[in-house]
């Protein structure tokens, strides 16, 4: 439904650039991911959600927290590299995004382990190598469960609303792929398992560039 009224409200919301039109994407404060349309001068009023401090272990062994992402638009998802249903799906699918995007240093994408207790470093490591991810941009994160859930659920409301009262000791499975702006904002949010949804997203990275350009 989100999709749907994103869809309908972005085509009646276009800035002119450059004879393109440039769609102005909705900002998502509430874990309902109820779409608001707001100027740039009133986003600091009424958009007072912004993703957590966070910093976590990637496949490397290093340290990757807020500070890397810091004025670059960052999508987070959360696999783990055990799942046999929807994940290889959902990594395959942004993958799209990636080969499309890997040069640019100013987009990063973190995939978030649900079962950080299995997935160390080495073995997000080869994860990753299996399938065939290059990009130095793309991080598989590790470390406390509590913590990575209480990001997934309070911050990138990966869950919706069913999931925003949850805790760490009940499993967290979502197919979501969130797209976040330079400011730390959500401004996508995208079914991991259907590849045309990754096309939207690129398109939408686009538009989120080209804001305050």
């Amino acid at each position: 439904m989100y999709r749907i009224v994103f869809l309908l409200l972005s085509s009646l919301i276009v800035l002119s650039c450059d004879q393109k039109e440039v769609i102005k994407l909705p900002y998502y404060n509430t874990p309902d991911f109820t779409p608001l349309f707001i100027e740039e001068a009133e986003v600091n009023l009424k958009i007072p959600h912004t993703i957590a401090d966070f910093s976590f272990l990637n496949q490397d062994n290093t340290m990757i927290s807020q500070k890397n992402i810091e004025g670059k638009i960052h999508v987070a998802n959360f696999i783990f590299t055990s799942c046999g249903s929807i994940c290889p799906v959902m990594t395959t699918n942004l993958k799209i995004v990636n080969d499309s995007l890997s040069k640019n240093s100013d987009i990063v994408f973190l995939s978030y382990s649900v079962t950080p207790w299995l997935d160390s470093p080495s073995v997000l490591n080869t994860f990753k190598n299996r399938n065939r991810i290059n990009n130095p941009n793309w991080h598989f994160l590790t470390g406390s469960k509590s913590k990575i859930y209480d990001l997934a659920r309070k911050s990138y409301f990966a869950e919706e609303d069913l999931g925003f009262t949850k805790d760490s000791t009940e499993f967290l499975h979502t197919e979501h792929f969130i797209l976040v702006d330079k400011s730390k904002r959500i401004r996508g949010i995208y079914n991991g398992t259907l590849s045309f949804e990754m096309y939207q997203m690129l398109d939408d990275i686009k538009n989120l560039e080209k804001e305050n350009n």
